[in-house]
């Protein structure tokens, strides 16, 4: 009995034991297991971080009711809209339907959503459509307003398309675009500006390889059906004043969204537009608006961090340019699109609004030495727009004469009279008085004038300026 005591009581130790060490094996391993999630998510944490996160396109939403004629969505002419959110479904009305009269239409609605814009003046229409994703296979119809009853006759075919284009997916826009060759013996030999028009002509390819669908005015193709795989259907004329629809439907399931844009094409000035500091000697982006007089004052340019770009401006129509930015003196500016038959660009100087801040005046004329005349009026009138805008902006107005030195009272004076002539156009004109202080030549000038005059080899910097404008203070809390 005591040999069977003692053996029940080593076995008991014995499994114990094992089972002690069972528990000690799970737990460990189970730290171990732990240990190495968390190290894998740190790692996947890590590479997360490090990759490169795609940039995300901030898209427009489509109004549920835009795949419906009634409810369809007014463009701007030449502005962008979109990106857009993919379309989706036909509407509650299915109104584009091809019959046996009538093949060369969409079998029907799938994906779609309406446009509609009003033509501003007369030219050939051109639609620029651009996918999202090159595999998406897009239809295009185009219809003229007609009367109240216009949706209803669309239902019934009553009122055909003016411009038709079903072309099916290009594959060759679906393939990688090849990288462009470029021999790397040859780099060198390239001027600077042989390598910008380089530059331009692979970002034209590649703006070109985005697939963008539609009408232009150079393409050749009437009507493209679904055995086609153009993109471009023939511009059609339109005048001003007409009503135009646009179906665009999205055939493809589950498709991405999509940009369009409408334009009139005329031959027109395509000009390149900047805005640039004489300070840091730079361009610079402002917000700027330009308005078409002749169309109701229609916006052609609405941008708020414009950093330059070419605009189009019709042959004898009138515009208003309207630009800003904080800290600088806004820029009104009225003009007729003929100007740009010489001008091949508008690069407009922003000054600073900042105290101590020049603006040396030249262009303008006196007679009797004193007395402005009305050619000096369209110069300085762009000076008193620009304050009048900045009434919180004060300023001296300083004279200048060329002088040797001769008759320096006389000098001083007839200084002093140009700055007192100015300021009277000034506050005719709208510029607060309070806002103005006017001063001559002090000795010093005249004298230092007087040196460089008789210094040939010096150039007088005041030489032909005849009135100064000299920011003396400014309300940072007005600044616009």
């Amino acid at each position: 009995m005591k040999r069977f005591l003692i053996a029940l009581l080593a076995c008991t130790l014995i499994f114990g034991y094992c089972d002690v060490q069972a528990q000690s094996k799970t737990k460990s391993s189970a730290k171990t297991s732990k240990s190495a999630k968390d190290k894998k998510s740190k790692k996947n944490k890590k590479g997360k971080k490090g990759a490169k996160e795609e940039p995300t396109l901030n898209l427009v939403q489509l109004p549920y009711n835009s795949n419906d004629c009634l409810f369809a969505i007014p463009l701007s002419v030449d502005q962008t809209f979109g990106p857009t959110t993919a379309p989706q479904g036909a509407g509650r009305v299915m109104e584009v339907m091809a019959d046996k009269r009538h093949p060369n239409l969409p079998e029907f609605e799938h994906n779609s959503v309406w446009y509609k814009f009003t033509v501003p003046y007369n030219g050939k229409l051109d639609i620029a459509v651009t996918q999202l994703n090159l595999a998406d296979d897009y239809d295009m119809v185009v219809y003229k307003y007609t009367d109240a009853y216009f949706s209803n006759h669309i239902q019934c075919n009553k009122v055909l398309p003016v411009a038709v284009n079903l072309s099916s997916v290009d594959s060759s826009l679906l393939a990688k675009p090849k990288k462009a060759k470029t021999d790397a013996a040859d780099e060198p030999k390239m001027d600077a500006k042989a390598k910008a028009l380089r530059q331009a002509r692979l970002a034209q390819e590649k703006e070109a390889a985005k697939g963008t669908i539609g009408m232009y005015h150079d393409a050749k193709d009437i009507l493209l059906t679904k055995a086609s795989t153009g993109r471009h259907i023939r511009s059609i004329d339109v005048r001003k004043g007409e009503v135009y629809y646009i179906m665009l439907d999205n055939v493809t399931p589950k498709g991405s969204g999509h940009s369009i844009k409408v334009s009139i094409f005329v031959e027109a000035f395509e000009v390149p537009v900047s805005f640039y500091d004489p300070k840091i000697r730079k361009n610079i982006d402002v917000n700027l608006t330009i308005l078409e007089k002749n169309t109701n004052n229609r916006v052609i340019v609405h941008n708020e961090n414009f950093r330059g770009g070419r605009v189009k401006f019709v042959p004898g129509f009138n515009y208003t340019l309207y630009a800003k930015r904080n800290g600088y003196f806004s820029i009104f500016y009225d003009f007729n699109a003929d100007r740009f038959k010489e001008d091949t660009l508008l690069r407009m100087k922003l000054y600073r609004a900042e105290r101590g801040t020049v603006y040396p005046i030249s262009d303008i004329y006196f007679g009797n030495e004193y007395e402005l005349l009305p050619a000096s009026d369209s110069n300085l009138m762009n000076y008193v727009q620009m304050f009048k805008n900045h009434p919180d902006v004060a300023f001296t107005i300083k004279g200048w004469v060329q002088t040797y030195g001769v008759d320096p009272e006389h000098d001083q004076l007839v200084s002093l009279e140009r700055a007192k002539a100015v300021k009277e156009f000034f506050v005719k004109n709208g510029v607060p008085e309070g806002n103005i202080k006017t001063s001559g030549m002090t000795p010093t000038d005249i004298k230092r004038a007087a040196t460089a005059a008789f210094d040939t080899k010096k150039k007088n910097d005041n030489e032909f300026v005849k009135v100064q404008l000299i920011i003396t203070g400014i309300n940072p809390k007005e600044n616009p």
